[in-house]
C-alpha cells in the first residue's frame, strides 16, 4: 500500500511539476506576462508543496473511487482523467479567473484549460498503471 501511494504521488508530482514549470515559465511565459497575472518573484516551493498536497489527495481519490473497479485500467484512467481534470479545473482555472486581476479572463481560461487537459492526459494513465501494477487483493467494486 505504501509503495502504491508513493508511486501514485510521484505519478502526479513529477509530470505536473515538469509540465507546470515548462508551460507557465518557459513555453507560454509571454502569454502569461500579457495576462499580468503572476508576481515577478514566483515562489516555486509553494507550487511544489501545493502539488504534493494535491498528489496525496488524488492518490486517495484514485484508490477509493477507481482502483477496485472491474473495468480495465485504460477505462479507469479515462474516468479518473475526467474526474481529476474537472476538479482541478474548478480550483485552478475557474476560481482563479473569478477572483484574480488579469488582463483577459477568457485568455486565461483558454490557456489554463489547455494546461489541465494536457496534465490529466499524462497523469491519469500513469496513476492507473501504478495501481494496476500494484494490484490490491481486496475485492473489486462494480
Amino acid at each position: 500500500m505504501k509503495m502504491r501511494y508513493g508511486l501514485a504521488i510521484l505519478a502526479y508530482v513529477v509530470p505536473t511539476f515538469a509540465l507546470g514549470f515548462s508551460w507557465h515559465l518557459i513555453l507560454f511565459k509571454d502569454y502569461y506576462a500579457a495576462l499580468q497575472i503572476y508576481r515577478d518573484d514566483i515562489i516555486v516551493p509553494f507550487g511544489l508543496l501545493s502539488m504534493l498536497i494535491q498528489a496525496v489527495i488524488f492518490a486517495w481519490i484514485y484508490d477509493t473511487a477507481f482502483a477496485r473497479q472491474s473495468a480495465p485500467w485504460p477505462v479507469r484512467a479515462v474516468r479518473y482523467a475526467v474526474t481529476g481534470a474537472l476538479l482541478s479545473w474548478s480550483y485552478t482555472t475557474l476560481a482563479v479567473g473569478a477572483k484574480n486581476l488579469m488582463a483577459s479572463v477568457p485568455d486565461y481560461l483558454l490557456i489554463e484549460t489547455a494546461f489541465t487537459v494536457v496534465q490529466w492526459i499524462i497523469v491519469a494513465p500513469l496513476t492507473a498503471l501504478v495501481f494496476a501494477w500494484q494490484r490490491d487483493p481486496r475485492p473489486a467494486a462494480v
